[in-house]
């Protein structure tokens, strides 16, 4: 039986099936650039003197990955995408850059092919509003994260201010389609786009949802007055075991 979230998966894999060659391209464009600072102050995010092992999900052409090993070149990063065509414009960046460090894998988000307690640290850039149901890639992600890891969530928001977000909208339902039909030849892919920013939750929506999976503490704060947030959720850690030879 097809279920309507294995029909949603189909769609966006198709779609970014068609945009993988224009994918890297129409990111810097239409974010003016500004999507490299965005990554950096990601991985920013990162306790990495607690990290070895990083699960970069929704990898796409994997810039967030290859930005771990920049800032950390200790880091082993597992980079995890249900898009073939983007994960393989990806392995170009890692032949180019004779990167050994990253592991790019093909697999779906809500059933992550890994044992439990295995990674430091997950990352996800621009890439939760993809998967539905959420709820199905916290629980995962709580899995394999070590006791006190943490979730780093790159996304966009609706802008801090009521004139900013006009604005936001506008471009998010006239500008960014048009440029995607230009470019890529597939305005539906930018629409869908659209779309998803503007259904995402807010902030304090996306805290509820995340302590609701399981994390212990989460919190946010916004970058380019608000046109995108960074969300880290962090999973509690295991209580230590009472001694039993300790007098109660």
């Amino acid at each position: 039986m097809i279920t309507q979230q294995d029909d949603h998966s189909r769609q966006v894999s198709g779609l970014f099936r068609r945009i993988a060659p224009w994918y890297d391209f129409l990111n810097h464009l239409l974010s003016l650039g500004w999507d490299i600072v965005w990554r950096k102050q990601l991985v920013r995010c990162v306790r990495m003197h607690r990290t070895t092992r990083l699960l970069d999900l929704a990898a796409g052409t994997l810039d967030v990955s290859l930005e771990v090993v920049r800032q950390h070149p200790c880091c082993c990063v597992l980079a995890l995408d249900f898009s073939l065509p983007m994960l393989a414009h990806g392995q170009k960046k890692i032949r180019a850059t004779k990167q050994a460090s990253i592991v790019p894998v093909v697999a779906d988000g809500r059933a992550l092919p890994l044992p439990d307690h295995c990674v430091d640290c997950a990352t996800i850039a621009f890439g939760i509003r993809n998967i539905l149901p959420r709820h199905d890639a916290y629980r995962e992600v709580l899995r394999v994260l070590t006791p006190g890891g943490r979730f780093c969530i790159l996304e966009f928001g609706a802008g801090r201010r009521k004139i900013l977000r006009g604005m936001y909208n506008v471009y998010l339902s006239r500008i960014l389609p048009w440029i995607g039909r230009i470019f890529s030849g597939d305005p539906r892919a930018y629409r869908y786009l659209a779309k998803t920013i503007k259904a995402f939750p807010d902030a304090r929506a996306l805290s509820r949802e995340l302590l609701a999976a399981g994390f212990s503490r989460v919190y946010s704060f916004p970058l380019t007055a608000g046109i995108v947030q960074i969300h880290v959720a962090e999973k509690g850690r295991i209580p230590a075991q009472k001694n039993s030879l300790t007098p109660t």
